[in-house]
């Protein structure tokens, strides 16, 4: 019965940025559960790994785009269930010296089209009285303020507010919304952080587990909260960090 709990057969799942790091993982974690998966990458996406791939630029993500691409991963799939809202980008600079278009480019992908994703794909599960898990990845920089990063700590602080905002209009009508918070993981995004070595050695010494994580520890994480294994949580977050936020 438990195992029954984290089958993920007969569903179909989204993910956006699923093309490589932390999406990739939990793309392939999704199908290893049973789910059949949809990734939608900037970059191009390997569909041997997955049953359906498709190339969006989600910075200029309107309503009408994103109804097109929940409707073109329900068409692809047979149908669609799971949402894994996890593409992200991060543009470092002082405050001060912080560009508006760096500003709005941050905000678009890593809030924007979440919201309008999640929009899309749950109107249709609304309207029919079906379920369905939506996924958002959050980050360490929704609790802390972070250093040169003040467009994704806005995103990231705001993506955990859409969580639990949605979570409360949507979860008594069939819709779980949860976020996952990766701690400090290896990849491509924190590449700076990790050069430097000052900032490496502080962050890892806060780190219980003595080491930075991987995008696989998001594994369990991301089928656990799509399955009906997680029926009882919403408006919550799971944080994937080595114990970084207990210290």
């Amino acid at each position: 019965m438990i195992g029954e709990l984290f089958s993920l057969r007969g569903r179909g799942a989204l993910v956006t940025g699923g093309a490589r790091g932390l999406g990739e993982a939990m793309a392939l974690a999704l199908a290893e559960a049973g789910a059949d998966v949809a990734v939608v990458d900037v970059e191009p996406v390997d569909t041997r790994a997955v049953a359906a791939g498709r190339r969006a630029d989600l910075s200029a993500l309107t309503p009408e785009a994103a109804e097109e691409l929940v409707a073109w991963a329900r068409e692809a799939l047979g149908d669609l269930s799971v949402l894994v809202n996890n593409a992200g980008m991060i543009r470092r600079a002082p405050a001060v010296e912080t560009a508006a278009a760096d500003w709005h480019a941050v905000i678009a992908v890593n809030l924007t089209a979440p919201f309008l994703l999640s929009q899309a794909f749950a109107g249709p599960l609304l309207a029919d009285g079906r379920r369905g898990s939506i996924v958002n990845v959050v980050s360490m920089n929704s609790f802390h303020g972070g250093m040169h990063v003040a467009a994704y700590t806005a995103s990231k602080h705001g993506l955990l507010g859409l969580t639990r905002a949605l979570a409360n209009e949507w979860t008594g009508r069939g819709i779980r919304v949860n976020g996952i918070a990766p701690g400090w993981m290896d990849t491509e995004l924190t590449s700076a952080l990790r050069e430097d070595g000052e900032r490496y050695d502080a962050l890892l010494a806060r780190m219980p587990s003595g080491r930075w994580g991987t995008p696989a520890d998001l594994a369990g994480a991301v089928v656990y909260l799509a399955s009906d294994a997680s029926a009882y949580v919403s408006g919550g977050f799971i944080a994937v960090d080595g114990g970084y936020l207990a210290r």
